[in-house]
């Protein structure tokens, strides 16, 4: 999946904690050594609701391009977007796998209050790694790719069931994007930077869905289901988007989820933020599962084999994550 920068670390960010009293409520306490926001109602977010939506993509089969398998949970996402009261984009195009193949694709995009003018973009990969080169027994073959891909959609689909059926609504508009075609690359034989990774985010950073498209800034989720799952602040996120994702670590750390979203610097990752970062010129901040202190290993174990299934599924952490972005919304709205 996506190419590791070497060598690429920010120095971590040293902060003066400052002292409480201990009469003061938790939202009110300083957890980063920042002063504290205070912390708007928000709506509860369901880590099982997140984890049901992970389970009918993976029942689907390996969601690699020209698949029926493909085919198939694309009409589901799009059916299900409009369920949830979206406004869907189908972006369809043509991509060029590395190896010259073309490949049926698209990018699919949900919009939650699409007059508002100020709006912030939420994103995920939906199409599954084509080969298990990292599986130690079968490198051949398509994945799963529960956690690598379905995780992240299923996360940002329960979140606009959240948001829709909230009694009270963010006033932000909110625009979710499913890239396709993100996980098919190779990094030993392609010949740019991408090396065959993130071709639908690459597409829609420089078409985007809407002529001169802009967001606040946006997040991306990647690997965000597996149990005890650790997100370290990813360097392109640091240097493209530090403010963002200090706030977004911020919240996280208010509402109890420290031990997901940790105060450390993680490796510089090619992912689906860096089109949007470099090309689309849009802050984006990439939330993904990096291991801590392991030179061995960067991401998760089962990352690219055939044991990326619901096993590696947690409701727990599909929840953390899903309340800390469903928190920012409603921050954003003050």
């Amino acid at each position: 999946m996506e190419k590791i920068q070497k060598g690429l670390y920010f120095s971590a960010l040293i902060f003066v904690l400052v002292s409480c009293n201990s009469n003061q409520s938790s939202s009110e306490q300083t957890t980063t050594g920042e002063t504290a926001a205070t912390m708007v109602k928000a709506p509860s977010f369901s880590g099982d609701s997140a984890y049901t939506y992970v389970e009918k993509q993976v029942k689907f089969g390996p969601r690699v391009p020209n698949s029926t398998a493909h085919t198939l949970c694309g009409d589901y996402l799009v059916a299900e977007l409009k369920r949830l009261g979206c406004t869907v984009t189908e972006q369809k195009f043509t991509a060029t796998h590395y190896d010259g193949r073309k490949l049926n694709a698209r990018n699919i995009i949900g919009s939650i209050n699409p007059q508002a003018t100020k709006r912030i973009m939420l994103a995920s990969h939906w199409d599954s790694r084509p080969v298990a080169d990292e599986d130690p027994v079968n490198k051949t073959g398509a994945i799963d790719g529960a956690n690598d891909g379905a995780s992240g959609v299923g996360v940002l689909l329960e979140l606009a069931r959240t948001i829709q059926q909230a009694a009270q609504k963010p006033s932000v508009g909110v625009d979710l994007i499913f890239f396709d075609v993100e996980d098919g690359g190779n990094s030993a034989v392609a010949k740019d930077k991408f090396t065959g990774f993130c071709l639908g985010s690459q597409y829609w950073a420089s078409n985007k869905h809407i002529a001169g498209y802009s967001a606040y800034f946006g997040v991306l989720l990647d690997m965000v289901g597996a149990k005890g799952a650790t997100f370290p602040k990813e360097a392109f996120s640091n240097q493209y988007a530090n403010e963002i994702t200090r706030m977004i670590w911020n919240t996280a750390s208010q509402l109890g989820y420290s031990s997901y979203f940790v105060e450390q610097d993680g490796a510089a990752i090619t992912d689906d933020h860096l089109p949007v970062n470099e090309t689309a010129k849009i802050p984006m901040v990439d939330i993904i599962h990096l291991q801590l202190n392991n030179p061995q290993k960067t991401f998760f174990d089962d990352w690219h084999t055939h044991e990326d299934d619901m096993r590696n599924i947690d409701a727990n952490t599909l929840k953390a994550v899903g309340q800390v972005l469903v928190q920012v919304l409603y921050q954003e709205s003050l």
